[in-house]
C-alpha cells in the first residue's frame, strides 16, 4: 500500500519531457526498460538526478533478505506505469558512496 502511494506521488510531479539525457534506452529487454543498474556516480547523477522523469531508487544488497522481496514488487509496479516512472537499481556494496550520501 505504501509503495503504491509514493509512486502515486510521483506520477503527479511534472515532467519535463519524454526521452532520457543523451537518447539513452532505459534497460535491456522489452519488459524491464523501465528498470536499470546504476554504474557509478555519475551515472546515478546523468540517469537518476537529472532524469526528466521521476526516479524509484531501490538501494540493495545480495545479502538482503528484504531487498530479494521488495525489488521484485517495485519493478512490477514500475512495469504496470509503462514508462511513467522508472526505477533505478543501486548496490550498496558496489555503490558504498551513493549509498552515504543519500543516508541509506
Amino acid at each position: 500500500m505504501a509503495q503504491r502511494l509514493a509512486l502515486q506521488r510521483l506520477l503527479s510531479l511534472p515532467t519535463r519531457g519524454l526521452l532520457a539525457p543523451h537518447g539513452r534506452a532505459f534497460g535491456t529487454s522489452a519488459g524491464r526498460r523501465n528498470t536499470f543498474n546504476v554504474q557509478d556516480g555519475s551515472d546515478f547523477q546523468d540517469r537518476v538526478v537529472n532524469s526528466p522523469k521521476p526516479v524509484v531508487v531501490d538501494f540493495h544488497a545480495q545479502w538482503c533478505g528484504p531487498c530479494k522481496i521488495l525489488g521484485p514488487r517495485l519493478e512490477k509496479l514500475v512495469a504496470k506505469l509503462e514508462g511513467k516512472v522508472l526505477m533505478a537499481k543501486v548496490d550498496i556494496d558496489d555503490h558504498t558512496d551513493l549509498a552515504i550520501e543519500y543516508e541509506v
